[in-house]
């Protein structure tokens, strides 16, 4: 390890020592050696005895940076898993991460459009709106059109903080592989595509630009509504966009309240998501509820509203349709098709046992599918089914990783508000209809209105076209039979020199012997011949190499 991480390793275990974490260690037998290390190697004790467990855990990921917030936040999605006491606390990481200085906040804005805030902005409000693991946002108004905005600024000093961690985590994965099973997991491409997430995360130019795509594709959609960004304002730590009012996705009791048909909310977030998956492939890979409202307007048709598009995740053709696919065969309990299908995708070695996959695949599902759909948790099913996958050398898929995260993510969040639903009964039309759409008779319509602009402009091109192949396959045919000649020419040349050459041998070889036997004018003669039909005959088979 190099000193900085050994540095950052420390402090890490400080962190936690610091808060008291350890208690978080299960008292089991496996664990014995990292209880017995923590007491003799660490002496540092609690110092916030006083807090309770939830406060404590998210204190210490706040004080170990962006990385470890994102980790909580992720948790947070997860009420299911954890007892009311630490979601609580974790909720508070979406966006009331403790922020920085907003005078220093004013800086940075001010020393990256290059002048003045007043020169564009009125009412800049130095106490942030909020604050997460990235960056925190002020509200304003813009002078030109007098529109409320928000103004989004990277944190100050995060990018080293963020690749030290990223280094330890790099560090690991040189290890795991040196564990059973550990290479399937390909531990250094899943932290590669982890780093580029949150490196391009830093940067709000690219974010800017995830958001206006977001942003047409759902353009006058009732589901989703995602708010306008103003370029001409934006940099690479500073973004400006539209000020958006809505009532948090966590805040059941407001939504309530607001009469916001909860059942319909629930479903159209996960329609919202194999959306963005399935028909545009472009997702928004951080649904975490920190950034995700609901509009005041409408309750009995709610709207989303979505922001932070910095994370977005796309899929290619082939993985959408293998996806599609396996939870459709995953839906009507068809384990064969499963196991083909991660045959066929390369997710299992080629090799694979299908018969012994699928045997293995429905002793894991259906005890699960013997329970009311509602009561199914799709993060549960894709747990057992990577623990199965693992005994037939199923690999990681790092592309797919921001998929299974938003994909918990939103599974979490739909049963937050709306505890009976049901993701697969939900889901299952959607995909239907889609793969209707990519394989059926629609899809060859569809294909052909898509290339028909092109076919149009190229009309007129065809007798041209047709012409210049007539002539290149004639002038490939001339060549051809030109070359064939040639060929059979130079193999004829080549047997007349491997024959003179034989000759010469055999002239050279008599010389010798007449040299010998002292008939010198006789084997002058033959030596002079034998050199002359090597030469020849050298020469025609030399042309032939």
């Amino acid at each position: 390890m190099r000193p900085g991480e050994i540095k950052r390793l420390y402090f890490i275990v400080r962190v936690f020592l610091n808060y008291g974490l350890d208690e978080l260690i299960p008292k089991i037998k496996f664990t014995l050696p990292l209880r017995i290390g923590r007491h003799c190697l660490f002496w540092l004790s609690n110092k916030h005895k006083d807090k309770a467990l939830g406060e404590r855990l998210r204190l210490a990921l706040q004080d170990l940076g962006p990385v470890w917030i994102k980790f909580g936040q992720m948790l947070s999605t997860r009420r299911d898993l954890f007892p009311t006491i630490i979601s609580d606390q974790l909720a508070l990481l979406q966006d009331k991460v403790a922020s920085f200085d907003g005078q220093l906040a004013r800086q940075h804005i001010e020393q990256s459009l290059g002048g003045s805030l007043e020169t564009w902005f009125d009412d800049f409000d130095e106490v942030p709106l909020a604050s997460a693991s990235i960056a925190q946002v002020h509200t304003a108004k813009l002078k030109q059109n007098n529109k409320q905005i928000v103004i989004k600024v990277i944190r100050p000093d995060i990018l080293p903080i963020i690749k030290a961690d990223i280094g330890l985590m790099y560090r690991l994965a040189n290890w795991i592989p040196l564990l059973p099973d550990g290479r399937r997991l390909r531990p250094r491409e899943v932290v590669r595509e982890y780093e580029k997430t949150l490196i391009d995360e830093l940067n709000l130019l690219r974010e800017a630009a995830n958001t206006i795509q977001l942003r047409r594709n759902f353009e006058n959609s009732s589901m989703l509504y995602i708010p306008e960004v103003y370029s001409d304002y934006c940099r690479e730590n500073v973004m400006v966009m539209e000020r958006i009012y809505g009532i948090p996705v966590s805040d059941i009791d407001a939504l309530k309240k607001q009469g916001i048909n909860m059942k319909l909310l629930a479903e159209r977030g996960v329609k919202v998501f194999f959306t963005q998956v399935f028909r545009d492939s472009f997702f928004h890979a951080d649904m975490h509820p920190g950034n995700i409202f609901i509009s005041r307007e409408h309750p009995q048709d709610p709207q989303y509203i979505g922001i932070d598009c910095g994370i977005v995740g796309s899929l290619n053709k082939e993985d959408k349709r293998y996806l599609a696919e396996n939870f459709i065969a995953f839906f009507n309990r068809d384990y064969r098709k499963v196991a083909e299908l991660h045959v066929d995708s390369g997710w299992v070695p080629a090799d694979t046992n299908v018969e012994d996959f699928e045997f293995a695949i429905r002793t894991v599902c259906e005890p699960i599918f013997e329970k009311p759909l509602a009561e199914i948790s799709f993060g549960h099913v894709l747990f057992n089914l990577f623990n199965t996958a693992r005994r037939f050398n199923m690999e990681v898929q790092p592309q797919l990783v921001l998929l299974q995260k938003t994909l918990l993510y939103i599974e979490g969040l739909g049963r937050q508000l709306y505890p009976q639903l049901d993701l697969w009964k939900t889901a299952k039309p959607f995909l239907e209809d889609w793969l209707h759409r990519q394989m059926g008779f629609a899809a060859i319509i569809s294909a052909f209105k898509e290339k028909a602009p092109y076919w149009a402009e190229k009309m007129p091109e065809i007798p041209d076209l047709i012409y210049g192949a007539l002539k290149q396959y004639k002038y490939l045919q001339d060549s051809i039979d030109k070359f064939a000649v040639q060929l059979q020419g130079q193999q004829v040349k080549q047997r007349q020199g491997q024959y003179l050459l034989g000759i010469g041998a055999t002239c050279l070889l008599c010389g010798t012997l007449l040299q010998i036997f002292d008939a010198k004018i006789a084997a002058i003669g033959f030596i002079f011949f034998g050199i002359i039909s090597w030469g020849v005959g050298w020469y025609r088979t030399g042309k032939i190499g």
